[in-house]
């Protein structure tokens, strides 16, 4: 994930926005997502870094998730940093959270192309001793948590879109034959961890997946100790496969367990009823494939709250890919993984989650030739009170915020970002909040046709 720039903090101007609108709290009654997998014989689990493993999101995680994702503390640039000389401090504190809070651990990753450190993304090695860089790292990797480690990705994307195996730095000087030795290194080090092979873009039958399964049929036919095939399943909504269960299926006829392994459902933003009920729908789908797959252990979502996604840095006007939403609060989405798990109970409608509506009115308090300064008013009008939100929308022409006040503004393309500051998180019923920024403008200066509060889409005035 990329962490996204705090604005730079001016005085205070008067405002000329007004916005009305809360998101509901979480229902008294929502359900536990780790004990409704448990009872399907399966386990839900959720990505997550170092740095999040204290507060709400820690909370939320240890509560609702029985298995846990290093996000990055895991892969070869954070743990061997320097050749020989290893950095266990972040994934130490994942397996240390994890065993807390009796939750299970994938590790991820072994051999990646990708987040590799310097040393060896630059370095010229011979092949022999390529090889034995790759195969003592992975034995000093497992090794260190042995018999803790529930499934490791040994080797991570290792395909191209056409099924054709990747040109990494592995596979350029070694062959397909680094992939079989990263397994029977990682199978020596810890016999009793599951050892996957993980891709993206493989959920449907297609090229990519048809090359991992000969890949696959391969290594089984060597006698390579590969016990899974790990799915990562980063979707839009409406785009679950047709052919996703099938998919699965055929991987678990082969005698290998499958996993849904870094599952999120993105859409354009911003976010509206009908796009959170397809997702509730995608999620319910999803997960529902997993049940139906005898051989399918579970499924971990690539983090569960919106507020952390990955997704609006890689993919500009996208968004709102996660089950809860930035102040915490459960979606649509989650309601959907819940009843697929069985789950029965008020769900709050159709679109649970965040609720209410906002009224915005936008106005610029100054303008010159390049530049102008605006104002918000967030004002809750509902009976409950907000802990801490987030407002976000588009620009229509082009402008960028530069420096705000009483609040944290970043832009990833044209989506604009406010998060509020510690002294005005809180907003009681029938109260308010207020931030301001400047930002610069090139031709027009349109105001923004469309807001969000906390996952909520707003109405202009």
């Amino acid at each position: 994930m990329t962490a996204r720039t705090a604005a730079a903090v001016s005085a205070l101007t008067a405002v000329a926005v007004a916005v009305v609108g809360l998101a509901s709290p979480a229902h008294a009654a929502d359900p536990v997502l780790r004990d409704l997998a448990a009872a399907k014989g399966k386990y839900y689990g959720t990505a997550i870094p170092a740095g999040r493993l204290t507060g709400t999101h820690g909370s939320v995680a240890a509560a609702q998730f029985d298995s846990l994702t290093a996000e990055n503390e895991m892969k070869w640039g954070s743990v061997e940093p320097t050749r020989g000389s290893f950095n266990w401090t972040g994934a130490d504190q994942i397996m240390n959270f994890a065993a807390a809070n009796g939750q299970k651990v994938r590790g991820h990753t072994l051999v990646w192309h990708s987040q590799m450190p310097n040393w060896l993304a630059n370095g010229s090695f011979g092949n022999d001793e390529l090889r034995t860089i790759m195969t003592d790292h992975v034995t000093t990797q497992t090794a260190r948590y042995k018999g803790r480690i529930d499934q490791w990705d040994v080797v991570n994307e290792a395909f191209n879109e056409d099924g054709t195996l990747r040109a990494s730095k592995f596979y350029t000087q070694l062959g397909e034959s680094y992939i079989a030795d990263a397994f029977r290194a990682a199978r020596a080090a810890d016999p009793a961890a599951k050892l996957y092979i993980n891709d993206y873009n493989t959920d449907a039958t297609g090229a990519k997946s048809n090359g991992l399964y000969s890949l696959v049929q391969r290594l089984k036919a060597q006698g390579v100790p590969i016990d899974g095939v790990g799915f990562q399943t980063h979707l839009i909504i409406g785009q679950v496969p047709s052919t996703f269960q099938a998919n699965l299926q055929r991987f678990a006829d082969l005698g290998l367990d499958v996993a849904i392994t870094e599952l999120d459902i993105r859409m354009t933003l911003p976010t509206t009823d009908a796009k959170l009920a397809q997702q509730k729908a995608d999620f319910k789908a999803v997960t529902n494939v997993c049940l139906a797959v005898a051989r399918c252990k579970g499924v971990t979502v690539w983090g569960f709250s919106d507020a952390v996604s990955w997704v609006p840095d890689v993919f500009p006007g996208q968004g709102a890919a996660t089950p809860y939403n930035e102040g915490y609060q459960p979606k649509p989405a989650y309601y959907g993984i819940a009843e697929a798990l069985g789950w029965s109970g008020d769900s709050g409608g159709e679109n649970p989650g965040p609720t209410g509506t906002c009224a915005v009115t936008y106005a610029v308090q100054s303008q010159w030739s390049s530049g102008f300064t605006a104002g918000v008013t967030v004002r809750n009008t509902g009976s409950a009170p907000i802990n801490s939100w987030t407002l976000k929308w588009s620009w229509p022409a082009g402008q960028s915020v530069t420096s705000a006040w009483n609040a944290t503004v970043t832009q990833s393309g044209t989506q604009a970002t406010a998060v509020n500051a510690s002294h005005n998180a809180a907003i009681p019923a029938g109260g308010s909040a207020t931030f301001g920024f400047n930002g610069t403008w090139n031709g027009s200066n349109t105001a923004p046709s469309a807001f969000t509060l906390n996952g909520t889409a707003c109405t202009t005035a």
